[in-house]
């Protein structure tokens, strides 16, 4: 016999008990895009039990009413700079070059071990609200392993799974990957049985012919790790980067590659040969100006695609947004296209329900977990989400339910979430997450970082004014190469 849930007894929801979401309407999101009415999804300890009608339940089973909503995977975010989340807004009418200015070459280096934890925890929380239950945390802000250790604890201290892609924007790749500090850390927490957290390494490729990144990528190769990269960066990261990965044989599967919205065809086509996968942050790329948001192009060259919302410090931290504005660009594009040729788009190309994948099992086999999340299926990890608002007038009536995730569906409409089958969302709510604490941790950060620039250069900082001296081709220190190939594209 099961039993039912009121309010967010987080005795209730002891980890491991049997979890049933009744009655809802399920996207597994499998090859075949069903939509089933009426179903049951099943918990039990990590993994997802079963899935359909009137589920039998083992005897002490949580049932939460799932009728009238919608229950998905638990989105994945294969891209998002957690680190920066203690400045949520801060930079709203930045440029991309303004946010290089702030982070990799002035203000970024007054960041403490304490401002990482801040900036993760708060991020951590954001995520799990919004139905995000694993994120990609591109840390590119840990000057030294003090940071790495704190951006780690920060993760693990919250019920998410997470990927801690190490990075330090401060020091050449090569330099930073051999710190036998960072190694230290690396074999401290890479514990090989946590599933619930998982390393990257994070750094880019300037294009230098010098291929100063090389020992990174060895180094990479040496420790068995992925390595993300942002690639195809306007101003900063182009087809010469691309063509010495693929020259020095480091491109492949495991490789994601962040925007990639300024190659050229070559490009694209190594990335295709070498099964790579890119993660596109429509949010940012029309705001910031990495390039257009690149899907059409990826679509043409069969190249995988996962979503990610990039930074909280310009523009919102979940996936609804970022699913929104990727079907929006990528039909706009469409639209204009025709419209230039004297003709009119009658059937759109990129439908709802791929938006979906990508935000779901795209994030999972871009990160290597195609075959445990991503889908709701018996077996799967129990990461599963609830949309239901039963005070919204938006969430009625759900006649599409692909098109209502993508465009009527926010994060204030995530009921329930689990995550390893634990319940850490319920009726609105985060269970078991302090979020005083966080509050306190964060206003602590905002006051060192006010405090270490002054009140003037904070805000100046909101719209800064960039010296002549600091308009780079790329912002990268440790080389003196500047190309004008990312402006002739």
């Amino acid at each position: 016999m099961s039993e039912g849930i009121s309010g967010t007894d987080v005795r209730d929801m002891a980890p491991g008990r049997p979890v049933v979401l009744r009655g809802g309407t399920v996207l597994p999101m499998d090859r075949g895009r069903r939509v089933l009415p009426d179903t049951d999804v099943l918990t039990v300890g990590e993994r997802i039990a079963a899935v359909g009608p009137a589920l039998a339940v083992p005897e002490g089973t949580l049932e939460i009413d799932a009728r009238g909503g919608l229950v998905l995977p638990g989105l994945i975010d294969t891209h998002r700079h957690m680190w920066q989340t203690a400045m949520r807004g801060y930079g709203a009418d930045w440029t991309l070059t303004q946010y290089f200015v702030w982070y990799y070459l002035e203000h970024g280096r007054h960041f403490r071990p304490e401002d990482i934890h801040a900036g993760n925890l708060l991020a951590a929380a954001e995520a799990l609200d919004a139905g995000v239950t694993t994120v990609v945390d591109w840390s590119h802000g840990l000057s030294t392993p003090e940071h790495a250790d704190a951006a780690a604890d920060a993760l693990t201290s919250l019920p998410g799974r997470y990927v801690l892609a190490l990075g330090n924007i401060h020091q050449a790749p090569a330099q930073w990957t051999a710190d036998p500090g960072i190694r230290a850390f690396l074999r401290r927490r890479r514990t090989g049985d946590d599933d619930m957290l998982a390393f990257q390494l994070a750094f880019d490729v300037t294009g230098d012919p010098e291929f100063p990144e090389k020992p990174a990528f060895e180094a990479a190769r040496e420790l068995g790790l992925p390595v993300t990269t942002h690639a195809g960066v306007w101003g900063a990261t182009g087809d010469d980067g691309i063509r010495l990965m693929h020259e020095h044989g480091f491109m492949g599967p495991e490789t994601v590659y962040v925007h990639s919205a300024s190659l050229s065809a070559d490009s694209y086509h190594r990335i295709a040969a070498t099964g790579g996968s890119v993660s596109v942050s429509t949010e940012s790329e029309q705001s910031a100006g990495q390039g257009y948001p690149p899907t059409w192009r990826l679509r043409a060259h069969d190249i995988p695609v996962s979503l990610s919302m990039d930074t909280s410090v310009w523009w919102s931290g979940d996936l609804f947004s970022a699913m929104r504005a990727t079907l929006g660009a990528d039909r706009s594009r469409e639209h204009l296209q025709a419209h230039e040729r004297g003709e009119t788009v009658t059937h759109s190309a990129l439908r709802a329900d791929q938006i979906v994948a990508w935000a779901t099992n795209g994030g999972a086999r871009a990160l290597g977990r195609g075959d445990d999340l991503g889908t709701l299926e018996a077996g799967r990890k129990a990461d599963v989400v609830l949309l239901r608002n039963d005070d919204s007038p938006a969430m009625f009536p759900i006649l599409h339910p692909y098109g209502h995730v993508v465009f009527q569906a926010q994060r204030g409409d995530v009921h329930t979430v689990l995550v390893n089958g634990r319940v850490v969302k319920h009726a609105h709510r985060l269970v078991g997450v302090d979020l005083a604490a966080i509050r306190h941790a964060v206003a602590n950060t905002v006051d060192h970082l006010r405090g270490a620039l002054g009140e003037q250069a904070w805000a100046q900082g909101m719209n800064p004014g960039i010296p002549e001296t600091k308009v780079l081709d790329n912002p990268y220190t440790y080389t003196e190469f500047r190309s004008g190939t990312t402006h002739g594209q």
